[in-house]
């Protein structure tokens, strides 16, 4: 015996293997549960919480351990100013037209399209796949550009911006508490690297259980009804947020035939589903739209992971960027 056996039924390689899976599978699995079968969630105890009330603590927890993982260390001049460029663009510019439209529309939204659907997909980006994709085609600057995941990642940027728009009704206190968690990562991974290796496979383990948490709380009619939605959102973050990124890439950071890889950032990362049920814990007047926007975000996480490096890789082989490079460890083996 060699000490290791055979994965009879691989699950979280399955999951790993779907983009988005971790939080796609999980949430469908409990709506599933939630819609047909709601009382096997509900007999108390450590089942109830953690499969049905569990969402909030653990997404709490995943903050943290993100904010672990920003080695505020690595901010020379050029991977400051990519970072900066893909937050403005990828993010600040978008969710702030999103803002905009709200004030015309209402926080209905349109087609069924709530503004809290909207602004959690275009507020948000999978830093895993950006860094996966620029790893393998730019530079360190681009693997840099990573830390911009991190300030858009949670619902920091969601509920600030809704709250000083007027759209919502955002205590100051609210906003405190929702960034308090990843700046205390963010102290901690800094002045412990132990720490920050010790929660590092945090994501991995507290994702797929609060995304079934959330998935119990949703009519999977509603997940139905929300995909379609959901497609359409998600191919307007790729087009939109990435081809603005992919514009600054160009005029404003001057990289030519890697200019590209801008729409790489063009996604909705897996956590954003849970930034509704955050947004409606800070004001319930968003509660209508809860489940809707969770349907539409989740489907909108899978769109862009498929769409986002597709379209990149399209461009940069039109402009004959796509050449892998090598770039060397933007910071020390096992502290990134």
């Amino acid at each position: 015996m060699n000490g290791t056996r055979k994965t009879r039924f691989p699950m979280f390689a399955t999951m790993q293997r779907i983009p988005g899976g971790l939080m796609l599978i999980p949430l469908i699995l409990g709506s599933l549960i939630g819609t047909f079968a709601p009382g096997t969630l509900e007999i108390g105890s450590f089942t109830t919480a953690l499969f049905s009330d569990g969402a909030l603590p653990l997404i709490a927890l995943l903050i943290f351990a993100t904010g672990t993982q920003v080695d505020i260390r690595s901010g020379a001049a050029g991977v400051a100013g990519h970072t900066v460029v893909v937050l403005v663009f990828k993010t600040l510019i978008p969710a702030g037209l999103v803002v905009l439209l709200g004030t015309q529309v209402g926080i209905d939204g349109f087609w069924g399209i709530s503004i809290l659907a909207l602004i959690t997909c275009f507020a948000n980006s999978n830093g895993g796949l950006w860094l996966a994709f620029a790893g393998q085609y730019g530079d360190e600057r681009d693997r840099g550009a990573y830390i911009a995941s991190a300030f858009d990642d949670g619902p920091f940027l969601v509920l600030l911006f809704i709250g000083a728009s007027g759209l919502g009704d955002v205590p100051l206190i609210t906003l405190v508490a929702a960034v308090v968690p990843f700046l205390l990562g963010v102290l901690v991974g800094n002045v412990d690297q132990d720490w920050r290796k010790a929660v590092e496979p945090v994501p991995n383990i507290v994702i797929p259980f609060f995304a079934f948490a959330l998935g119990a709380g949703i009519n999977i009619k509603d997940i139905a009804t929300g995909g379609f939605a959901g497609l359409f959102i998600g191919a307007g973050v790729v087009l939109f947020t990435g081809g603005l990124l992919y514009l600054a890439y160009r005029f404003i950071l001057k990289r030519g035939p890697k200019s590209g890889i801008g729409f790489a950032a063009g996604t909705t990362a897996g956590n954003a589903v849970a930034t509704p049920a955050i947004v409606v814990a800070a004001d319930s007047s968003f509660e209508p739209y809860l489940d809707s926007a969770i349907a539409q975000v989740a489907a909108a996480v899978l769109v862009t992971a498929l769409l986002a490096p597709t379209v990149a890789a399209f461009v940069l082989r039109r402009e004959g960027g796509l050449q892998a490079s090598t770039p060397r460890p933007l910071v020390e083996e096992g502290v990134a």
